[in-house]
């Protein structure tokens, strides 16, 4: 009962900020395509700049490795290694770019999301079922080599290979991760499908999301669907900052109040209100939740091999200090992930992929002042789809905007106003 008040109370203030047309919203699926680009684009800007210091910081040292943060001063400056000794994408900790002749390789914050909206653009339902989504993942991730997969997804994907079928592939009886990052970094699209309702967002996501998460993960995931959902409402904010911060309020009503996902946003927007520096925002999230594992958060201590480094809760709690200290700029945003520490691939992704689609594609490489690659090697990591894995934005687009098609219709009771080539979704 809780989560459809929560859900009802995002819609009620989407419905009161949002300037619904003769009780419609329009959407125009022209500008809907170029923001698509953009998520792809801002995504992997945002994801091979976080690798960068992926681990290089994880607050408390393991095997004398991990301790202390990096601070603004450091953006420039050289990359530290990381946990595991290794320094392999930069020297110096700066943006990465795939240029415009070049290709971008696809990695474990993006290739997922890529399988999902395969998954969908060929399916004859948009509820998919567990067997469609452990089908997909067999076919698509390696098994005996490097597979880019981490915690939660490895023992999920382990799980299937026995013929477990999700969600009981995030049992916590059977995958003792099921509190782990991993679904964060897979599920945000399912936002972009569902342009401004969340609910219906969060619909489509349900099982994607329980493939690897319960409770608090599977939470934050829908926070971030959420999101990207209410990325599309047309509001009367005057700036991106703002529209944001609403964005991030409407998503908290998500999560449970009782629950530490929730108080580590309450906790990170406090320190925002009082205008303390984000590095002192993110020593004292540390201090609070690693350190002194405060509101009932324990994973610093339950996961022995990086003292939760990979968990759900810290890595949204940097994610929240960069969202909104960046507000709402894209570079900004990605510049305190990627300082933030512990898994800043993760969420420089996530909010990356995000402003990316508010600015679309077009406005994301003027902004960094150069034609960038819009071409995607999915093979990098995964297997299986034709062209020998290469594939485009544009045409990556197409078929997110072919499956929103399919969501209006069929989720929404909206239609594909052909005419003039917008979405009309009932209020």
């Amino acid at each position: 009962m809780k989560k459809k008040i929560t859900l009802g109370l995002v819609l009620l203030f989407l419905n009161q900020c949002s300037k619904p047309i003769d009780n419609q919203i329009k959407i125009d699926r022209i500008s809907y395509l170029n923001q698509l680009e953009g998520f792809w684009l801002g995504q992997c800007i945002a994801n091979w700049t976080g690798l960068i210091t992926e681990m290089d910081k994880i607050g408390i040292p393991v095997d004398g490795k991990g301790g202390g943060f990096y601070t603004r001063e450091d953006w420039g400056k050289k990359d530290q290694p990381n946990l595991w000794g290794s320094n392999k994408y930069s020297d110096i900790i700066t943006y990465i770019y795939a240029e415009k002749d070049s290709i971008w390789g696809a990695d474990d914050d993006t290739d997922i999301e890529y399988i999902y909206q395969e998954l969908l653009y060929h399916s004859p339902t948009l509820d998919l079922t567990g067997e469609q989504i452990r089908g997909a993942w067999i076919d698509h991730i390696h098994q005996e080599e490097e597979n880019f997969l981490w915690v939660s997804n490895q023992k999920a994907f382990d799980l299937m290979n026995e013929g477990v079928i999700p969600p009981a592939t995030s049992d916590p009886n059977l995958n003792p991760h099921y509190e782990m990052i991993d679904a964060q970094l897979t599920t945000e699209i399912f936002g972009l499908f569902a342009p401004t309702k969340p609910d219906v967002a969060i619909a489509l996501g349900h099982l994607p999301v329980r493939t690897t998460a319960r409770e608090n993960a599977a939470w934050i995931s829908e926070f971030n669907i959420i999101m990207y959902s209410l990325a599309s409402a047309q509001t009367e904010h005057g700036s991106r900052k703002e529209k944001v911060l609403w964005m991030a309020k409407q998503a908290r009503l998500h999560l449970p109040n009782d629950s530490y996902s929730a108080k580590m946003f309450d906790f990170v927007l406090s320190y925002y209100n009082q205008k303390i520096p984000w590095e002192q925002t993110r020593d004292e999230l540390h201090e609070k939740y690693q350190i002194r594992q405060e509101d009932g958060y324990h994973w610093a201590t339950t996961d022995k091999s990086c003292n939760g480094c990979f968990a759900a809760g810290i890595n949204f709690g940097a994610s929240i200090v960069s969202l909104l200290y960046g507000e709402g700029d894209l570079k900004e945003t990605i510049k305190i992930g990627a300082l933030a520490g512990w898994d800043s691939d993760n969420p420089t992704a996530t909010w990356g992929g995000l402003l990316g689609f508010m600015l679309g594609k077009k406005e994301v490489e003027k902004l960094f002042g150069k034609e960038l690659s819009s071409s995607f090697n999915i093979h990098r990591t995964r297997k299986g789809f034709p062209n020998q894995g290469v594939d485009y934005f544009d045409n990556m687009a197409l078929k997110g905007q072919l499956i929103v098609d399919r969501v209006v219709q069929e989720k929404m009771g909206g239609i594909v106003d052909e005419e003039n080539n917008q979405w009309i979704i009932p209020k």
